[in-house]
């Protein structure tokens, strides 16, 4: 698991899988060591396996968020619903039954609201993440490179390496 915050986070795209090793190479060797540094393509890791660049885990981690809060909600607002209306929708449940089984609608309405307003949201990185992933098809190779929080990513060493492309993520 990671640990600390991300500094500077970019994707470094290049055209031939040398020049990628040699960054590679070159980044893990830097002091303090990078944070990650995943070479990405025909032959090195999947996109589909790297986090950052997935953008349906980044929509079950909204899902997740939303749900922590939406759901206690849902159940307090279908709680107090059947309060407030004095509907007898449940009533062959008791008096307290039938409130009780109003929250647990409520609870689940929260929970479904959540994908719906994870599904919802984009972002600007996930436009981003889509060119890259066209890149990838193109037959490119990217190369992710996160510093630890509060360091310079090392521009010299990456802009000597000649990538095609240079694609920031993240900037602390």
């Amino acid at each position: 698991m990671r640990q600390g915050g991300v500094g500077t986070s970019v994707v470094v795209v290049f055209n031939d899988r040398k020049r990628l090793r040699q960054l590679q190479e070159r980044l893990a060797q830097q002091q303090p060591p990078m944070r990650e540094l995943v070479a990405i393509g025909e032959g090195e890791t999947p996109l589909s396996a790297v986090d950052r660049l997935n953008p349906a885990a980044g929509r079950r981690l909204r899902q997740r968020g939303m749900a922590r809060w939406l759901i206690p909600f849902g159940f307090f607002a279908g709680l107090t619903f059947t309060f407030i209306t004095d509907l007898d929708t449940f009533a062959f449940a008791g008096a307290w039954s039938q409130h009780l089984i109003g929250g647990l609608l409520g609870m689940g309405s929260g929970w479904m609201g959540s994908f719906a307003a994870a599904a919802s949201v984009t972002s600007e990185e996930d436009d981003r993440i889509r060119g890259l992933r066209n890149r990838l098809e193109e037959g490119s190779w990217l190369l992710l490179a996160e510093t630890p929080n509060g360091l310079d990513m090392p521009w010299r060493t990456v802009q000597e390496a000649r990538p095609q492309a240079v694609v920031r993520l993240a900037e602390s």
